[in-house]
């Protein structure tokens, strides 16, 4: 007999993390050639100058699944045959490209379960394909169901000699589990009552609703009852709530107009319920008492919906380089923990910094002269017409690389500059959230503040010394100028001056940026709160509009205090005394110059810089039971199988085209429709009872 194990458990070594959307497939198919390489280096059988792959070669070496030497072979051979069209035990070359390609089609996960079921492989499930394999599922051993009832006599007609095609067995599948909780009642009812117990009533639930239940639901489902045996009415509107659960979210941000941080009552919920036929009162009362039950609280949230209802395998699928848990839950995150999280945010954003910074500095360049050009002095006339002019004229008189004068000490700088500005944010925020993942708005200005404040011990060094450097090129001089000999020119204090100025223009500018892209980043999300990277970008971008514009006069006053001046031009001492000079001589429109360039140049280099940052943390995934950037692939893992996908550090190079989604649409199998297969025993190793135990 298969010894089966309890929940949790892990069953798969490598997961690539999928996210589902309304186009029909992310997936490009893989060439031949190159799946026929893949094919051939797990194929271990020769037939007839034939390769092909035996149900061990495919589902435990080239699929990585049932791993353990224990293995339940049963459960191994089902699997296989779901590409062994041919059904001869074998895998033919021919049958590994066409399942490749049915991995890509938009109806990949019902067409893989079909083909679990079509055990003969002609495009029809007959009774006995249907009976064979529920009879091997966990469900049906912990409470069987009636295969010769009046439910299979309906599908498969009184002789049970009618068969299935696919359209009729994905409706099949679907009231398969509908039909099998209402036995369940019954068979906890013998006596017709009407009510069973609220311990029957749990057994029922996590066992033929398994896959749809979270640890904070399955923790409390004798506690929702109250102590009070449960009727029937409460069983059905229980378990069609739990069916229900992307209908109700879709409600709930009807309610809330796309907010997912809004709390709603639920008067709320039902009057954008009343358009919604299939979503009854009573659900709505048992969907507070959940929520009331996790988290004891009268209202409810977007991120009460998704501590009810897990995460499928539906994501979208992303590359990553590296996944460490650096935790098993946030409750053992120590101090250690934060101070290597803050380190591991430090260097995420000393890249994306830089990347940023390399990308706009020519316009940064550009901006720099404008703001610094008076008028009346020097020689006379202005040096510049407009900032396209002074790109111009940069180009001609100095080269193209004279765009990039000054940006290696800018990229020293900027690193941590951007990094500390990024890191405490994050963990400014960090602490500013509540446990269900909200920060309110005056929170965010904060943090937004904070991480302006804290970047000035290294913007302002920076600044003076890639000012000095981008204003040198004006003056045709025998002598080039050097970072270097700026530093010892200043000193240490001397690196300082414009501080204040520089305070001025940071702090107003994160305050405003860093609220106003978590905002757009949201909007931008779709409905299932995805971010793709060119929405990141965008948020990014637009964000950097206002916050760049709107601070545009304290960086003009920065920089006339950080620039030397010439001689027959006006000197400044301090913030209040250049405030008043360039009023006085300029008047206001001066406060303003260069706005266009610093815009087009902060809104991309931070659109850049955010985005590189965010696709950095998804691509370098590290756990470390703290808070994800919102809208990324970092979903709570709740079923079986996703919870094994938490230990996975490698993606198999080999799982190319369509096999890049083998493994989610397998887990899919048993998390959407609860198939769940005995993991263990009659393995190649399971002949002595201590191994099987052991394992």
């Amino acid at each position: 007999m298969p010894m089966h194990i309890p929940f949790p458990f892990n069953w798969i070594p490598t997961l690539p993390v999928v996210r589902c959307q309304e186009s029909p497939s992310l997936l490009k198919r893989a060439g031949t050639e190159k799946l026929r390489e893949v094919f051939l280096k797990y194929a271990s059988i020769q037939k007839n100058g034939e390769h092909y792959m035996t149900s061990e070669d495919f589902v435990r070496k080239f699929l990585g699944l049932f791993s353990e030497s224990a293995f339940n072979d049963e459960s191994v051979r089902l699997l296989a045959n779901i590409a062994d069209t041919s059904k001869d035990g074998l895998i033919s070359f021919s049958e590994f490209q066409a399942f490749e390609g049915l991995l890509c089609t938009p109806d990949a996960l019902y067409r893989t379960a079909f083909q679990l079921f079509d055990r003969k492989g002609n495009g029809t499930v007959s009774y006995a394909d249907f009976a064979d394999v529920v009879q091997k599922t966990e469900l049906h051993s912990k409470i069987p169901f009636s295969l010769d009832g009046p439910f299979i006599k309906r599908y498969f007609g009184d002789k049970k000699q009618r068969l299935i095609n696919y359209a009729e067995f994905t409706q099949l599948l679907h009231d398969f589990h509908e039909e099998h909780a209402m036995e369940a009642f019954h068979s906890k009812d013998p006596t017709g009552t009407g009510f069973i117990s609220p311990l029957d009533f749990q057994d029922i639930i996590v066992n033929v609703k398994r896959h749809l239940l979270t640890p904070g639901v399955k923790d409390n489902l004798v506690s929702v009852t109250e102590g009070h045996k449960v009727s029937f009415p409460y069983f059905i509107a229980f378990t069609s709530l739990l069916n229900n659960m992307e209908l109700i979210k879709q409600v709930y941000l009807h309610a809330t107009e796309g907010s997912r941080t809004d709390m709603i009552t639920k008067d709320q919920i039902l009057y954008a319920a009343q358009t919604m036929s299939q979503i009854t009162p009573l659900e709505i009362d048992i969907l507070f008492q959940l929520a009331g039950a996790v988290h004891q609280a009268g209202r409810i949230d977007y991120s009460d919906l998704s501590n009810i209802a897990p995460e499928h395998y539906t994501k979208h699928i992303t590359h990553r380089l590296a996944e460490i848990k650096a935790v098993e839950s946030p409750a053992d995150r120590s101090a250690f923990i934060q101070i290597l999280e803050s380190s591991y945010r430090f260097t995420l954003g000393s890249f994306a910094g830089a990347v940023g910074a390399t990308v706009v500095y020519p316009i940064d360049l550009v901006k720099t002269r404008m703001q610094n050009q008076r008028a009346g002095s020097y020689i006379g006339e202005v040096a510049y017409r407009n900032s396209w002019d002074c790109f111009k004229k940069v180009v001609r008189h100095e080269g193209f690389m004279g765009l990039y004068r000054g940006l290696l000490p800018q990229l020293m700088g900027v690193a941590p500059e951007k990094a500390i500005k990024l890191t405490v944010n994050d963990l400014v925020r960090d602490k500013l959230t509540d446990k269900k993942g909200n920060i309110p708005t005056w929170a965010e200005v904060l943090a937004g503040g904070c991480a302006g404040a804290s970047q000035v011990v290294f913007t302002n060094p920076l600044e003076i010394v890639k000012i000095r450097l981008q204003v040198a090129g004006e003056i045709a001089s025998g002598s080039k100028i050097r970072a270097w000999s700026v530093v010892r020119e200043l000193g240490l204090f001397g690196l300082y001056k414009g501080a204040r100025a520089c305070l001025l223009r940071d702090v107003p500018f994160s305050a405003i940026y860093f609220p106003t892209y978590a905002h757009t980043k949201a909007m931008m999300a779709d409905k299932d709160g995805y971010n793709h990277p060119l929405t990141l970008l965008a948020a990014g971008a637009i964000a950097g509009v206002p916050a760049a514009s709107l601070v545009t006069p304290a960086d003009v006053i920065k920089t006339r205090l950080q620039v030397v001046a010439r001689s027959g031009q006006t000197t400044y001492n301090g913030v209040w005394d250049a405030t008043k000079k360039i009023m006085a001589e300029e008047g206001p429109r001066a406060f303003w110059k260069g706005t266009a360039a610093r815009v087009f140049r902060s809104s991309p280099q931070f659109g850049v810089t955010l985005v590189t940052y965010e696709l950095l943390q998804r691509l370098f995934y590290v756990d470390f039971g703290g808070t994800q950037p919102k809208g990324s692939e970092a979903h709570k893992i709740t079923t079986p199988l996703e919870q094994a996908a938490a230990s996975v550090t490698t993606e198999n190079l080999d799982h190319i085209g369509g096999y890049r989604a083998a493994v989610p649409l397998l887990a899919g199998v048993e998390s959407k429709f609860g198939l769940y297969l005995p993991r263990f025993g009659r393995g190649v190793a399971a002949a002595t009872p201590s191994t099987a135990t052991g394992s």
